[in-house]
């Protein structure tokens, strides 16, 4: 077990995962010593992936996930050990804040920043659908009543909060387009361009910039290396699967077919 732990942290150390990586593995434990399951917060897909890891590192254990509904992007994780025969209660609720939406224009990041506020950490907070008039926004259920009295305002205006039904929100569709493409090389900066369709060096400021992710890691380097599977997201572009890569064209341009998702 213990050199198992020591492996885990020891392959996320320097990333971004790191300090999620030894709170993972603290709850996979717990849930192998107890013999029953452990909840984690909201985790991105990222520290989702890093929960199935650790699992299959570890050894006698189950983990499964949800986010509240059907295509919530932030789930909680429910590390099961192998010999439970019960269901993970994940605790989710959804609150529900509105305002007057002809005076105020507020946005998913003002609605983000407003909880924030509030002084509770990002990870008891899920996934928020925000409209012109209310937003929807998926909590760790222990603190609904703490978010209905302090949640009064978000940005300038006034908002009423309430608790809502999870059953009220509908499964999250998205959008694919298939995209065939030939680039120079398996850059991230040349694929983010042929997939975002934009030129290689607005593809390379954007990396510059900290919006790009490979795999929900920020891209550090335009010249990194891309592999089929691996997915590109951008900062208000959506996101980009590599589905096949097919080989070198004739011209010796490499010819990939990638998924995007909006």
């Amino acid at each position: 077990m213990k050199n198992s732990r020591e492996k885990i942290i020891r392959y996320y150390k320097g990333t971004e995962g790191e300090s999620m990586a030894v709170k993972l593995v603290d709850f996979a434990e717990q849930a192998l010593k107890n013999q029953k399951y452990k909840l984690s917060g909201f985790l991105t897909p990222f520290e989702q992936s890093m929960a199935e890891t650790i699992s299959k590192t570890l050894g006698g254990l189950n983990v499964d996930f949800d986010g509240g509904f059907n295509g919530a992007e932030r789930r909680r994780a429910a590390f099961c050990h192998e010999d439970f025969a019960g269901t993970p209660a994940f605790e989710i609720a959804v609150i529900k804040a509105e305002w007057n939406g002809e005076f105020a224009r507020l946005s998913h990041r003002d609605v983000l920043g407003s909880i924030l506020s509030l002084g509770v950490e990002r990870e008891v907070v899920g996934d928020i659908i925000a409209t012109k008039e209310f937003a929807k926004i998926l909590v760790d259920k222990k603190l609904v009543d703490y978010f209905v009295t302090n949640l009064k305002r978000i940005g300038d205006a006034p908002v009423e909060t309430t608790l809502d039904e999870l059953s009220e929100i509908a499964p999250k569709e998205e959008r694919v387009k298939e995209i065939k493409a030939t680039v120079a090389s398996l850059r991230a900066d040349s694929i983010a361009a042929a997939g975002f369709g934009m030129s290689r060096s607005k593809a390379a400021t954007e990396i510059a910039a900290d919006k790009v992710k490979l795999n929900w890691q920020t891209v550090k380097n335009a010249a990194q290396s891309i592999k089929e599977g691996d997915v590109l997201s951008m900062h208000g572009r959506g996101r980009l699967e590599v589905a096949e890569i097919r080989g070198q064209t004739k011209k010796g341009r490499i010819s990939v077919v990638l998924k995007r998702f909006f």
